[in-house]
């Protein structure tokens, strides 16, 4: 496991769990086929992921339960054009909260009455210390979220292409710089 001093969240991100580091908690973090160590605790982690894409963790949170209506364990949409949608496992300023890639998700299955063994996009299976309703009411509440988000962006879209046209792009050379002499050689 390779340490860092610090981690952007970024499309391999399949989750960011604790980890006992030390005497403190630490982020571990699974991307592909790596793992991460990083010196923040989870929650610190993806406050820090919010703000460096310009917007603060409690403002996607409340902007979370604007627009799906819940207001305990949302998942956070770090930058939506990315797809970068995560979901916790338990209340986010628990110890023991874990941030999972909703994006990343293949399966998930029931080991335990409190154990779910979720199946990752790399084909790699974890077990995670979370009950298979509570995964399962994640997931969908993030794909609600992830849906009607994108329907928003993709409206606001389609209302500036009615109201404005198609952007058509200017070509970076002027075709008057050539002269009009270079077309009339070629016909001689």
């Amino acid at each position: 496991m390779k340490q860092i001093e610090y981690y952007e969240i970024n499309s391999c991100t399949m989750s960011i769990m604790p980890v006992q580091y030390g005497g403190k908690i630490f982020s571990k973090i699974m991307e592909g086929d790596e793992e991460f160590i990083a010196p923040f605790k989870p929650i610190d982690l993806m406050k820090k992921n919010c703000s460096y894409f310009g917007v603060s963790f409690e403002s996607r949170k409340k902007g979370t339960t604007e627009l799906i209506g819940y207001t305990r364990k949302v998942p956070i949409v770090i930058e939506p054009a990315n797809h970068l949608f995560f979901f916790p496992t338990t209340s986010p300023n628990s110890l023991e909260c874990v941030w999972i890639s909703h994006e990343h998700v293949e399966s998930f299955r029931r080991v335990g009455p409190q154990q779910t063994l979720i199946t990752f996009s790399n084909k790699q299976s974890y077990v995670f210390q979370v009950s298979y309703g509570t995964v399962e009411s994640q997931m969908l509440r993030t794909a609600l979220l992830k849906t009607k988000l994108l329907q928003r962006i993709e409206g606001n879209q389609k209302k500036s292409f009615y109201l404005h046209g198609p952007k058509l792009s200017k070509a970076s050379e002027n075709f008057s710089e050539y002269g009009n002499d270079s077309f009339s050689m070629n016909r001689k």
